[in-house]
């Protein structure tokens, strides 16, 4: 049981390492060569040199350090990149430039071979047991002055003479603002975008006019639907015919005298009784704000 889980970690082991080969070798790409450098990128020596970039395709980071460099197909060994060196760990989606000014001697990253403007210059990378053709160039002869040749997109194979130099970083690059280049053709003067801006400002506050609304409305007939049920009323019927003040008067009177008992039982029969007091009740008021005040 021991040597079968032995055997499977090896198994996985060896499937992993043959996958990470794989993916070196299948994801460098050589993006951009310049041939002749005249005014154009110096290197750490401020020298100028035609150059070759290579570009990581992949989404892990790739150490390039042992493959191999050349520019003759019989030699595919004629540039060991050397090993050890942090620089030669390429992340991923990014480029690394070497330069073809055949002085090893200057650093990792000094090619021992030059490029030769008049005639097809060959760049091959190879991977590192020096047999295992990674990727491969043929640039044209007659390239101009400070004109780069390589693919039109990083990593794609379509190559070209490239309309901007662009080492160390991507073949094409933005250089300019398609919306706003299309402003100033179509709205040099800005009024159809201010025209736009208001309206969208207005109707948005149009909007919240009428949510606002609506909601308040909503909130206040709940507020009043709690409140009578609260209470225990009923709700006013608004289209019933409105009482006159003379109805609320004469219903008044009667619950008085009700109340009070000074209405004859008998019909068409008047009682009179005799008051005690012999004063009107408004003549006492007068005896009393004659009288001084109690302490």
């Amino acid at each position: 049981m021991i040597g079968k889980k032995i055997g499977v970690i090896l198994l996985f082991t060896l499937l992993f390492s043959i996958g990470v080969k794989a993916q070196r070798v299948t994801s460098m790409r050589i993006n951009e060569v310049l041939v002749i450098n005249n005014n154009n990128f110096t290197d750490d020596y401020g020298q100028r040199n035609g150059w070759v970039e290579l570009y990581n395709s992949s989404a892990g980071t790739v150490n390039i350090g042992g493959c191999f460099l050349t520019d003759d197909p019989n030699n595919p060994r004629k540039y060991p990149i050397p090993k050890g060196d942090i620089l030669t760990k390429v992340p991923p989606r990014q480029h690394i430039l070497f330069w073809a000014d055949g002085n090893p001697n200057h650093g990792t990253f000094h090619l021992n071979f030059t490029l030769d403007p008049t005639k097809e210059n060959y760049i091959a990378l190879y991977d590192a047991d020096g047999k295992t053709l990674v990727d491969e160039i043929k640039i044209p002869a007659g390239q101009k002055p400070d004109v780069s040749y390589g693919r039109e997109i990083d990593g794609e194979d379509k190559f070209a003479i490239l309309p901007k130099v662009t080492p160390s970083t991507n073949n094409v690059t933005l250089d300019k603002n398609e919306k706003i280049d299309n402003f100033k053709t179509n709205d040099a003067m800005g009024l159809g975008m201010t025209i736009t801006a208001m309206c969208v400002v207005f109707l948005g506050l149009i909007l919240l006019y009428i949510v606002f609304k609506f909601v308040g409305k909503t909130a206040i007939q709940a507020s009043q639907r709690r409140a009578a049920k609260a209470s225990g009323e009923t709700a006013i019927d608004k289209s019933a015919e409105p009482v006159s003040g003379e109805v609320y008067a004469a219903i008044f009177t009667a619950l008085y005298e009700a109340t009070e008992d000074v209405h004859d039982i008998e019909n068409t029969v008047l009682t009179i009784n005799k008051v005690t007091r012999n004063y009107s009740p408004w003549s006492s008021k007068i005896y009393g704000l004659r009288e001084l005040s109690k302490k």
